[in-house]
């Protein structure tokens, strides 16, 4: 079955959008409430002073999420590191994907983003389990300086869906900056989906590009896990986390 982890600052009251708890009805959800503590904070001090508040809030959010259909659980994480937090508790539960919150009512389409280096196939199969044959529509999106060779991925990704009885549409932007062209074709949607990149030089200066997709755009973002390549990255252990 499908998972997606749902990370949010249970602390600060951030919670889910009526779209986006819509959205992922057909689905698994694991709820990560995280508290990201300064560092000379002990994070078993935390948990004494914030566990029983912050875990009422956690139950509530699985009661409405088992409400609509799918398994619920949740987790609850005090940390120094909130990206390695994420990072972990996703590949504990084996978590297909992530969101990053945003305002949404009703969601009619979701912008798919196959630019970069992604797993294409990952992203569809994914996307074909959270819309499946409801009536909501998918646009797949890809910035490239290659037309030829976009069309023909985009092509070949809206067949998969389409065979799913989705209703698909493609966007293609050639030579143009890939994350301003996004941005401008999400304006008419109401969730975003993305594959989750490597670090860049430019995510380290500027912050992860699912991020700053979300600020911008303000609606909700769904990251795409590369399993394989996730797990591996945070094999390890994580120090300085109070489960």
């Amino acid at each position: 079955m499908t998972r997606v982890l749902v990370p949010l600052a249970v602390l600060k009251g951030q919670s889910v959008s009526p779209g986006l708890e819509t959205l992922l009805e057909p689905v698994d959800v694991t709820v990560l409430g995280y508290h990201e503590l300064p560092e000379q904070t002990p994070p078993d001090q935390a948990r004494i002073q914030y566990e029983v508040r912050a875990t009422k809030a956690l139950e509530d959010l699985v009661e409405r999420f088992k409400a609509s259909g799918g398994e619920a659980d949740h987790r609850l994480v005090f940390t120094h590191d909130r990206e390695q937090t994420i990072d972990r508790i996703a590949t504990e539960t084996r978590a297909d994907a992530y969101t990053i919150p945003g305002a949404s009512g009703q969601i009619e389409r979701v912008l798919v983003t196959l630019t970069g280096d992604v797993a294409v196939d990952r992203i569809c199969s994914f996307v074909g389990d959270l819309v499946g044959p409801r009536e909501i529509g998918v646009t797949l999106f890809l910035a490239t300086d290659d037309e030829a060779s976009g069309r023909e991925l985009l092509e070949a990704a809206a067949e998969t869906l389409s065979a799913r009885e989705i209703d698909v549409r493609t966007e293609l932007a050639v030579d143009r900056p890939p994350f301003e062209a996004l941005l401008e074709t999400g304006v008419d949607h109401d969730a975003i989906v993305v594959g989750k990149r490597a670090p860049s030089l430019r995510s380290l200066l500027f912050g992860e590009e699912a991020e700053r997709i979300a600020v911008e755009s303000v609606a909700p973002v769904l990251v795409v896990r590369n399993i394989d390549v996730d797990e591996t990255a945070t094999a390890g252990g994580t120090e300085g986390e109070g489960l």
